[in-house]
């Protein structure tokens, strides 16, 4: 493994650790920049796994030198066209979003948020993987 497999494999984890990491804010916006910077880290990743450069696929003549796969060249390509559209379509829901409220910032689901506070006052209940709805073992009150 040579220095420069190394250097693009440091790249691609920064650039998928600040992705991620942009991803998980509560802002529109960073969320946008967060995907934007998985779609390079991922062009990123396809191209190195590709495997250095080579000889055209289609020659003349018969050759000792390895040949380039194309197949890697084709699956970026596809990926930024994917990744464009993609980042239009959340650029346009963040615009809306701000127009409509003022800010970027995603809001708690107050129904989550009640659901979350009704188990923490409940204890040690069971959920509703155990037949219990709302707090109660049955339906039968209701």
């Amino acid at each position: 493994m040579n220095s420069v497999d190394v250097t693009m494999a440091l790249v691609v984890g920064g650039l998928f650790t600040a992705g991620f990491h942009l991803m998980l804010q509560r802002s529109l916006m960073r969320i946008v920049f967060g995907f934007i910077l998985l779609g390079h880290g991922t062009n990123l990743l396809l191209l190195v796994v590709g495997g250095s450069p080579g000889r055209p696929p289609v020659v003349q003549g018969e050759g000792t030198a390895p040949t380039a796969d194309p197949l890697p060249q084709a699956m970026a390509l596809t990926a930024i066209v994917i990744t464009f559209g993609l980042t239009v379509f959340l650029v346009a829901l963040a615009y809306r979003s701000w127009r409509l409220s003022g800010h970027d910032e995603v809001r708690d689901d107050l129904e989550d948020r009640r659901i979350g506070t009704a188990r923490e006052r409940a204890g040690n209940d069971p959920g509703p993987e155990h037949g219990a709805v709302d707090g109660t073992t049955d339906g039968a009150d209701r």
